[in-house]
């Protein structure tokens, strides 16, 4: 039975988006949704003195109804002040030397369009973690793009030819089983799986961008917690 996915871009999400990817067969990455400003689609949160701090991508100004593949990087991004930010918070940690060079891969990437920015870190951190779930961009599909909300969905799984579709468990009041059920797709929904682990001597910070994860936990027992 195939299974697939479909969320939003997001730059250096959390473990639970990871764990999303590892459940299916086939994930979709949205670049023609509009893009939202308070959304997780260029920022995310990590560790800084014990305490969770933001992160994001600076963007060039934009109509406010343009969509993520139509928005660019800022000129004035300093992609070193963000690498500093980065090593002065997580430079004791046990899997800092490796971690950090990936990340420096990620954030020094030429590219200015924000969704093949995003989209690239994505592909980056699921070869890291040894995901072979294919990643597809929704425009490249052909379907109704006018289509919106679960009707867009239900058009995907069709032309993938997906009989299950996974939502995190916070899309619960999105979708309709029984619209699913009568398009002859299964919908399904996953509760992102919390492990904690050691953050320094700090009290543990959770939901945090999966840089954290990957700075405290090896590379076998994050994959553990993708399961």
């Amino acid at each position: 039975m195939k299974t697939i996915a479909i969320m939003q871009p997001y730059f250096l999400p959390y473990i639970g988006y990871f764990q999303l990817i590892n459940a299916v067969d086939e994930f979709v990455v949205y670049d023609n949704i509009q893009y939202t400003k308070k959304g997780w689609i260029n920022r995310n949160r990590y560790l800084k003195n014990g305490k969770d701090a933001m992160f994001s991508l600076p963007l060039k100004k934009a109509s406010d109804y343009s969509d993520v593949r139509d928005r660019q990087l800022a000129d004035c991004f300093d992609k070193k002040k963000l690498l500093n930010q980065i090593r002065a918070s997580y430079q004791k940690a046990p899997y800092f030397d490796q971690v950090f060079d990936l990340f420096c891969s990620i954030v020094n990437y030429s590219e200015l369009n924000l969704f093949n920015y995003v989209f690239y870190s994505i592909e980056m951190l699921c070869d890291h973690l040894g995901l072979t779930t294919k990643l597809l961009i929704s425009s490249s599909l052909d379907i109704d793009n006018a289509l919106k909300a679960q009707e867009k969905v239900i058009a995907i799984c069709n032309r993938l030819g997906a009989e299950r579709y996974i939502n995190v468990v916070g899309g619960k009041n999105l979708y309709a089983t029984e619209t699913f059920n009568n398009a002859g797709i299964e919908l399904l929904f996953m509760e992102p799986k919390r492990t904690e682990y050691k953050q320094f001597d700090n009290h543990f910070m959770p939901w945090l961008s999966i840089l954290d994860v990957l700075m405290f936990n090896s590379v076998d027992s994050i994959r553990e917690q993708l399961t």
